[in-house]
């Protein structure tokens, strides 16, 4: 078979500060559009009431289940891909990708099956009211019933991102939230179907986008590797490298998603479900401020990934650390920025008159939450390298940590057992998260330096 040798392809064997650079660059935009979109579908929805703020609330953290499992099939594909790429093997490459995109599709067939008829008991049983649980499911059905869609624009992604192709990622990425951005106004308010709507224009924007991975990966055919199911060679020890990392990763991100039901339900006992709407604005703010990171963390793990299967250690750690300087540069800035201008920001959230009493608590929970930011690259963007090393593993401790111990932990110990409130319950998430990460990148160095000794015996 044909050894192609593409720009991402070069990139990723390059020097490794370059490019931590020029793979994060189209990440970080197609992330930021993403994150936007993510935050405009908020404010478009404010403007029906806390209520329906509230609504999408509760799916918030299912939904993010759902792209957990979708994501982390596309980072296993990726880690697997990149590393081969490192080990000048295409035919596994090739076929790494075909294993990923059949198993995607089992994947999103299986979570519509299973999450259709149990997605109302879900709501009642986190104590929502019956107003925003009917809400809630009329939303959330309509993306259930397109999980398949979701599954493999993620899978895709991976499989781009895999091979240093960052670049159509991000034209996917900003194509389907663009459209996303678009299209809700004109379905939530022009057809009047409200929140349904919401759910209708997501849907639609990931199919459209969807159009074009099939168009790149299986008829343009200029990618790297080469997707022929005709061809499907079923190999498990492919099978499970995808799915060591990629299985962690995806409960790494459900990990997050408990903890956000966890947290929704303290607060919902310590406050209101308007506290729900407050907490839900709030991270979808700081979570913006992540997307840098984001990008850095993609762009890390496919280069460690492609320094570790050509057993260059010295690149790998070298693109690691790299990414966490400029990582903490950059959240500093971002801490700074949102810390000043939360009341503005607030703004966007609350200039509905149905939901102008969440004001003052959102500015307060945003000016708490951001201090944990500064610490996230080194949580974070360990985690990516150990994706890149294939021992996801160790990336889903980190984050069960972080989660579901810390923050949860935190959350729950300042909300019940001191009498601050809400304030406990911001004060909790932030601590849990600062602590977790400087866990994480101190195994991240030992981790380091046992792939040295490990190399330097062969």
């Amino acid at each position: 078979m044909s050894q192609k040798v593409t720009k991402g392809v070069q990139m990723l064997l390059g020097d490794p500060k370059r490019a931590v650079i020029k793979l994060s660059l189209p990440m970080m935009v197609g992330m930021l559009v993403q994150s936007l979109y993510n935050l405009v579908d908020g404010i478009w929805v404010a403007g029906l009431g806390s209520n329906a703020l509230a609504a999408i609330g509760l799916f918030f953290p299912i939904f993010m289940g759902l792209i957990a499992l979708a994501s982390g099939l596309g980072v296993g594909a990726s880690s697997a891909i990149s590393r081969r790429i490192g080990a000048q093997n295409k035919k596994d490459a090739d076929n790494v990708a075909d294993h990923a995109v059949i198993t995607g599709l089992f994947l999103g067939v299986l979570l519509s099956v299973f999450l259709f008829p149990v997605i109302e008991t879900i709501f009642v049983d986190m104590g929502a009211t019956q107003e925003i649980v009917e809400l809630a499911v009329k939303y959330s059905r309509i993306l259930i019933l397109g999980a398949s869609v979701i599954v493999f624009n993620n899978v895709a992604n991976g499989i781009l991102r895999g091979e240093g192709d960052t670049k159509r990622s991000m034209y996917a990425m900003v194509l389907g939230s663009g459209l996303n951005i678009i299209l809700d106004p004109i379905f939530i308010y022009t057809l009047g179907l409200g929140v349904v709507g919401a759910a209708y224009a997501t849907l639609l924007s990931m199919i459209i986008t969807s159009g074009f991975l099939v168009f790149w990966l299986f008829f343009k055919r200029d990618t790297y590797v080469d997707i022929t199911l005709k061809d499907f060679d079923p190999n498990r020890e492919i099978f499970i490298d995808i799915l060591r990392v990629g299985l962690p990763s995806a409960l790494a991100q459900l990990a997050m998603s408990f903890a956000m039901f966890f947290i929704n339900t303290i607060i919902i006992r310590v406050g209101s479900s308007d506290a729900v709407a407050i907490f839900t604005s709030a991270w979808r703010i700081i979570m913006l401020g992540t997307v840098p990171l984001l990008g850095m963390a993609t762009a890390t793990t496919v280069i460690v990934g492609a320094s570790y299967g050509a057993r260059d250690i010295e690149k790998l750690e070298i693109a690691y650390l790299y990414a966490i300087k400029l990582g903490f540069l950059v959240e500093l800035l971002v801490t700074l920025f949102i810390f000043i201008f939360a009341s503005p920001i607030t703004y966007l959230f609350t200039y509905s008159e149905g939901a102008e009493q969440l004001a003052n608590g959102l500015v307060k929970a945003l000016r708490i939450l951001v201090l944990f930011l500064p610490f996230v690259p080194f949580g974070m963007l360990t985690g990516a390298m150990f994706r890149g090393i294939g021992q996801g593993e160790k990336s889903l401790i980190v984050t069960t940590l972080r989660t579901i111990i810390m923050q949860v932990g935190f959350a729950y110990i300042f909300a019940f057992y001191s009498d601050m409130g809400l304030s406990g319950v911001w004060i909790g998430v932030a601590l849990g998260n600062m602590i977790a990460a400087l866990v994480s990148f101190t195994w991240g160095k030992v981790t380091i330096r046992g792939v040295k000794e490990k190399f330097s015996t062969f």
